[in-house]
């Protein structure tokens, strides 16, 4: 398959039929933009191109390859040069080597073919590194903050705001709140809008692993360390290396591993299980919890020393039954990418749904609303989900549960305590809670709503 972008070569050869030699061996390939130039300085002065790959004539008359791939790698350190010369000498092999070449090539008569196999392969690499970016601002841009972490309300704001500073830098970033707001999200969103990027983004669930696999999953071991190690197996930090390593339920660590943790990221160098060999890794640490760190440690079950070697720049997201309005942005949303990805036709929430999911608590936070909403596009049988459609029935209501009221009296005490929020003002309140303006004004006319 054609590329849609051509792979650029720039040809530098003095001679000139030589020169158009390899020019039309290499342009064979449909794929192919071919450039030739006999002089160092008109290759030099046209780098502004961006070439993907330069073939270098090592004698040329008014250069060495010595200092013509100097400045090729200092100004365009990702485009690979194939050294060309009609001398074999090992020592001028080897030095260009080690300046960088891919490869060097002695003029015979198999070198055009080795050239053309060489280029295929840089070609190929080339395609994959261009792969690779496409990929890597997808992602980037499915976790920017403002994607990925949805949402209006003013503690939402706050948590975009600290995700942009913590991207800047490297610093530890501690990340709190309930389960199923939305922690690893963040974590993804910072690592994927900072320089590491492309490098790798290794999260470890410390709740999820057995106590007596924890430290060969965090440090690794070697062969043989323990019963049923049957092979090295390099660590969590290690495969983080250069990257971002999220650590959720950090409160989950054992004491006895806390100690350990810690010198590990003091040193900066981790020992495998069962080894004697120190290991030097770079990582940028989140960890995540959704307990009160500070309390865990005034109870004794977490290390001071580590909790403040962990602390960093606190993030703490805000439970959804505290964010307003964001429920509806954020069910119509999940609706919206639910039926895109099912190819169902687009269903839109009724005022009831929309006042019975303003009215839950949502103990599971988005997670939950998440799989509410998923679920009740699929119930519905028309364009619109009814609050029937929404399996909250068991689900606790913010309005106290005791007070056994009805769909109809929640709804109007939700409009009712909104309307003074808003000092009366019906179209704000038609806003916020997204319902018609026509629905307060007949509430009102009916008495069932007043204003102060």
């Amino acid at each position: 398959m054609a590329s849609s972008l051509p792979f650029k070569i720039f040809v530098v050869e003095d001679n000139e039929w030589y020169g158009e030699l390899l020019q039309h061996r290499l342009g064979q390939n449909p794929d192919h933009s071919v450039y030739r130039f006999t002089t160092a300085r008109a290759c030099l002065d046209q780098l502004g191109e961006l070439p993907d790959l330069i073939t270098l004539d090592y004698s040329l008359p008014d250069s060495k390859g010595e200092q013509v791939l100097r400045q090729i790698r200092e100004r365009l350190p990702a485009t690979e040069v194939i050294v060309i010369s009609g001398q074999e000498d090992v020592n001028t092999a080897v030095s260009m080597l080690r300046q960088g070449a891919y490869d060097y090539l002695v003029k015979d008569e198999n070198t055009l073919d080795r050239l053309w196999n060489i280029v295929g392969k840089v070609s190929e690499q080339a395609s994959l590194r261009r792969e690779n970016n496409r990929l890597r601002q997808q992602i980037g841009a499915r976790y920017n903050p403002g994607q990925a972490i949805l949402g209006e309300h003013a503690s939402v704001q706050q948590v975009h705001s600290l995700i942009a500073k913590a991207a800047r830098t490297t610093i530890t970033v501690s990340v709190s709140g309930e389960t199923g707001t939305g922690k690893e999200l963040v974590a993804k969103a910072i690592h994927f809008q900072s320089g590491r990027s492309s490098q790798p983004f290794v999260a470890v669930n410390m709740a999820a692993i057995p106590r007596e696999l924890v430290e060969s999953e965090l440090f690794g071991h070697e062969k043989g360390a323990f019963t049923g190690a049957v092979a090295r197996r390099v660590g969590r930090l290690e495969e983080a290396n250069r990257g971002t390593l999220f650590l959720d339920e950090i409160a989950d660590l054992d004491l006895s591993l806390q100690a350990k943790l810690l010198r590990v990221l003091q040193e900066r160098e981790v020992t495998r299980v069962g080894g004697n060999q120190s290991v030097a890794f770079d990582v940028r640490l989140i960890v995540a919890t959704h307990r009160d760190l500070l309390a865990e440690v005034q109870a004794g079950r977490f290390r001071e020393d580590l909790y403040y070697r962990l602390l960093g720049l606190p993030v703490a997201l805000p439970p959804l039954r505290q964010r307003g309005n964001d429920v509806l942005l954020l069910a119509e949303a999940f609706v919206r990418e639910f039926c895109a990805l099912n190819n169902l036709t687009p269903r839109q929430l009724s005022e009831g749904a929309r006042s019975l999911l303003m009215s839950h608590a949502f103990p599971g936070n988005v997670r939950e609303l998440k799989a509410v909403v998923e679920l009740a596009a699929v119930l519905a049988d028309g364009e619109q989900i009814q609050a029937t459609d929404l399996p909250l029935r068991e689900g606790r209501a913010a309005v106290s549960a005791s007070s056994q009221l009805s769909l109809r009296d929640q709804t109007t005490a939700i409009v009712q305590n909104c309307l003074d929020e808003m000092g009366g003002d019906v179209l704000a309140v038609a806003a916020k809670l997204r319902i018609g303006k026509s629905t307060i004004y007949r509430m009102l006319q009916q008495r069932e709503l007043h204003l102060a």
